[in-house]
């Protein structure tokens, strides 16, 4: 069965982001790409929001956000209830986030990772389980209201 995934970037990602489908595809995912479409400067919300949405909507869906230092791009998608976006720059953050905190996005820094880092971090992203257990119910306090 085909995994699809959600992609999005600012101008800073879009070299990365464009590096991540080539390198997905050939694995044999399927990427939905909500853009941007060139490195011209744009604005990083309207990108994050189509993918979190998304995400939010479907069960067990993971997505990938990019932008220059990873930050705004996460907090953007943050703000969507069902979303748990992690800013990874190492492996072990990306197998954490999903093992401990069940992270749905992973939100990468294009400015300071490498083609073959951010590789290393999808692949540990899309393949980690969550651990559940004591875990859970962490999660579970995540949600206000």
């Amino acid at each position: 069965m085909t995994k699809i995934i959600p992609i999005g970037a600012d101008h800073a990602g879009y070299q990365l982001k464009e590096h991540l489908i080539n390198y997905l595809e050939g694995k044999g995912y399927e990427l939905k790409d909500y853009g941007c479409f060139s490195d011209e400067s744009i604005d990083y919300p309207d990108f994050a929001h189509p993918v979190a949405n998304l995400v939010e909507s479907t069960e067990g869906m993971l997505g990938i956000l990019i932008c220059g230092s990873g930050n705004g791009i996460s907090m953007t998608a943050n703000k969507h209830q069902g979303v748990r976006s992690a800013l990874c720059w190492k492996k072990e953050l990306a197998e954490l986030a999903r093992q401990h905190n069940d992270a749905n996005i992973i939100a990468l820094p294009a400015r300071f990772i490498s083609n073959d880092e951010a590789e290393e971090m999808v692949d540990a992203f899309l393949t980690t389980e969550f651990e559940g257990g004591r875990h859970q119910k962490r999660v579970d306090k995540m949600t206000c209201g």
